[in-house]
């Protein structure tokens, strides 16, 4: 079986071979912080075991649930914000048919999502479809009460409700939360729903391995067994050594802050693939919350060539040079499109018939490369042999495994996020939440100013 890789070729002329050899004593003292849990935020590092940890019975039970939901719905909405549900968002789009709502019969549920923010325009058009369709949800928060998931919740509930009545409402909605507090536990225990536990030692954006991201996956007919073997091959690549040639992960946590040291402190994720882009999302989070501390970490970003080779191009190759590029390499696509002979070649694109579509993509992508390296961007490929569960699991523990080490190289804890928090006391105070009156008074105060 291949295995996920980082190529750095790219990178001659940006970093020099003894930077990088010497880079190798920070990581031999790094990953056995990591490794034995003696670094900050290590009370959440349960992430760590997940693949080889769960058990057989977890993943029956996984699977159970998931096949209930199919059985009985049309649509599925996941609702949560954040980790909540864009880990499993980023898998479920690189399985899907692109074009699923319009393929009939339908093989899985559609997935659709909601409480990953406040528009009510969406809420509406989302309701619009529910209500004539046969639909469930799977509730995603560890307390309940995170405002964005809660009033979608609150809202999808009264509807489910109106349409099923209480108890059919019931068997439709299945909550994953905390194990024993918090008001979704509260709500589910009262209600009878089905739960699933947030594992207390695993945040939010580490959690696409545990039944936050798997049952999900599992409704939209992914094999979730598949992910967690691949994600067990990286875990066991990545536990194993900090040595950056067996370990992709330390290679990957290493030249980025070698770069970053040298003036790079943006990072733009490239994918060539649409199916791809819900993974960059995912990866913006994770690092964006991971590393974005203390007035220091690297800026991710995300760009899908060669769509926006036609808008960030001209930045990317001409623009400040602050940025270095990682890209997503895949070997081989689901399916191949050869190229048409045309007659008339009114486009002159017939030196290229009979070529199938990835490999204009494939030369694209090196054209790029070349380009964007002459242009001073330091480029690394992550080279990924198939979308497939299997690989997917061991991208999966490939990012979250390199954004710890990354902190940690940093010196930031990777497992928290307290700059979140600022958005939230503000919006509190200008709604009147009860509680934060003062606050209120004074944002009041600022504002009239």
């Amino acid at each position: 079986m291949k295995h996920i890789e980082l190529d750095i070729r790219h990178l001659e002329g940006f970093i020099t071979k003894n930077e990088y050899n010497a880079f190798q004593k920070e990581l031999n003292v790094i990953h056995p912080m990591l490794m034995n849990r003696r670094g900050k935020g290590s009370d959440f590092l349960g992430w760590l075991d997940l693949p080889s940890g769960i058990s057989d019975n977890e993943i029956d039970a996984i699977e159970n649930a998931a096949a209930e939901l199919r059985a009985i719905s049309q649509i599925v909405v996941v609702v949560g914000i954040g980790g909540s549900y864009l880990g499993a968002r980023a898998v479920i789009e690189t399985q899907k048919h692109a074009f699923s709502p319009w393929l009939s019969p339908a093989a899985s549920p559609e997935i659709v999502y909601a409480g990953h923010q406040l528009s009510q325009d969406y809420m509406a058009d989302l309701l619009d479809v529910l209500e004539k369709s046969a639909w469930s949800v799977i509730v995603i928060s560890k307390s309940g009460t995170t405002t964005e998931p809660a009033l979608a919740f609150r809202i999808l509930k009264n509807q489910l409700e109106k349409q099923y009545g209480k108890q059919g409402a019931a068997k439709r909605i299945v909550a994953i939360t905390d194990e024993k507090r918090g008001a979704l536990k509260q709500l589910a225990t009262q209600e009878g729903y089905p739960t699933f536990v947030v594992p207390d030692d695993v945040g939010g954006r580490y959690s696409v391995l545990s039944p936050v991201g798997l049952l999900p996956i599992a409704v939209a007919g992914i094999p979730v067994r598949e992910i967690l073997k691949g994600a067990a091959e990286m875990e066991n690549r990545v536990k194993t050594t900090p040595d950056m040639e067996q370990n992709p992960a330390a290679k990957y946590a290493a030249v980025r802050n070698i770069l970053y040291r040298k003036g790079k402190a943006v990072e733009f994720m490239v994918n060539y693939l649409p199916a791809l882009y819900y993974i960059t999302e995912w990866w913006k989070q994770l690092y964006g919350e991971s590393e974005g501390k203390q007035n220091r970490g690297i800026l991710p970003h995300g760009v899908s060539f060669t769509t926006d080779l036609h808008s960030m191009g001209q930045y990317i190759q001409d623009g400040l040079r602050v940025i270095f590029e990682t890209t997503l390499s895949v070997e081989k696509t689901k399916r191949e499109i050869l190229i048409p002979e045309d007659d008339a070649n009114l486009d002159g694109l017939n030196y290229l018939a009979g070529k199938d579509l990835q490999y204009v993509n494939k030369m694209a992508g090196l054209g790029t490369t070349l380009a964007h390296v002459d242009g001073s961007v330091p480029n690394m490929h992550i080279h990924i042999p198939e979308i497939t569960p299997y690989y997917m699991g061991q991208l999966i523990y490939f990012f979250e495994a390199a954004c710890a080490l990354s902190g940690y190289i940093l010196d930031v804890n990777p497992f928290d996020q307290p700059g979140v928090e600022a958005y939230k006391r503000n919006m509190f105070a200008l709604l009147g939440k009860p509680g934060f009156e003062e606050e209120t008074r004074k944002i009041q105060e600022r504002i009239k100013e």
